[in-house]
């Protein structure tokens, strides 16, 4: 210990009683490295004290009294008198006393950490529980809201969905064969801004408009429809934008059934910048089984080679001779007019 330095070899006289009633003998006191000696006065020792457990039992009072612990029932005792021992059994005990935490110290150190702990942990856990809260409970027409306020910043970037009525119509009855009527799809085609297909919520469906004018039948329209039907089925459409909006954006969704506006435009950005999920492939398979709807031309619509998707077209559960047409003729044509009206 660095205070002990100074006072290596240094011995002083003392008076020391090894009980109340015992008689009190003059011994040689020294420092050690971590003891105080007491020996009679012929050398042999009498008594060894840790130094950290000394305790003082008459502070700033000369002949200083030690004890050599702070034990209610200690009986041992040491009376000194030589100032230099003194002052170098205090610094010694000074420097532990600094060494050791002070109770209120750790007790503050701790409750800091372990109130930094519940936060941190907090900060990880309420965002996804109050998300998670926030989807069980929302409404169908809350979620239909978001969406179309989310399809009306859209259209400021990439523009107005292609409104020809007649065109609307038919890809109306288009998502009403490969859906179901009780999906009650909203499938709007964009000129401009997409690449491929993408949902939102509130069950509406964007599709790009050469997926309805670059092929000679409807079925990779149908194809893509069927496929973000299956992503919003794997993941609900609100966790990403719940994700994205932060927990406060989600409280406030959840108070009063609106979302910022910056929260929507940012979002509307990073729906097209992100690529679509992936999609397993059985649960795919059965959607198409079960909608009546060929996969192949869907699978090449993604890779014209096949290369990518043999998968897929190997899998086909239906067809070219079983399958039945999608649309009329008429309402193919007027389909893939609907953005050149």
């Amino acid at each position: 210990m660095t205070a002990l330095r100074k006072y290596q070899r240094l011995e002083a006289p003392g008076l020391w009683q090894s009980a109340p009633e015992a008689r009190r003998l003059d011994v040689a006191v020294s420092i050690g490295d971590a003891t105080l000696t007491l020996a009679d006065m012929s050398g042999r020792p009498l008594a060894h004290w840790s130094l950290p457990a000394v305790r003082r039992l008459n502070p700033g009072a000369r002949p200083a009294l030690y004890s050599p612990s702070a034990a209610m029932d200690e009986a041992e005792t040491l009376e000194i008198a030589e100032p230099l021992m003194i002052e170098a059994i205090e610094t010694v005990r000074r420097a532990i006393e600094r060494s050791h935490p002070r109770k209120g110290r750790l007790r503050l150190a701790v409750t800091t950490a372990a109130a930094a702990l519940m936060l941190a942990a907090a900060a990880v856990w309420l965002p996804s529980a109050l998300t998670r809260h926030t989807l069980s409970v929302l409404p169908d027409a809350v979620r239909a809201s978001v969406g179309m306020h989310l399809l009306e910043r859209i259209e400021r970037v990439a523009g107005a969905p292609c409104g020809d009525k007649l065109g609307q119509a038919a890809l109306d009855r288009l998502a009403a064969r490969v859906a179901g009527a009780a999906e009650t799809l909203k499938v709007r085609v964009l000129a401009s801004g997409i690449d491929g297909a993408r949902h939102l919520p509130g069950k509406i469906v964007l599709l790009d408009r050469a997926q309805v004018e670059d092929y000679e039948q409807p079925d990779v329209a149908a194809g893509f429809i069927l496929a973000e039907v299956q992503r919003a089925s794997d993941r609900d459409p609100m966790a990403p934008l719940l994700d994205h909006a932060g927990p406060l954006a989600t409280a406030r969704l959840l108070t009063t059934g609106e979302l910022p506006g910056g929260v929507l435009d940012s979002y509307g950005e990073a729906v097209f910048a992100q690529a679509p999920a992936a999609i397993a492939r059985e649960p795919l398979l059965e959607r198409f089984s079960a909608a009546g709807v060929r996969i192949t031309p869907y699978a090449l619509a993604l890779d014209q080679t096949g290369e990518t998707t043999l998968g897929l077209i190997e899998a086909d559960r239906i067809s070219a001779e079983e399958a039945v047409p999608l649309l009329p003729p008429e309402d193919w044509a007027r389909l893939q007019a609907i953005c050149t009206r």
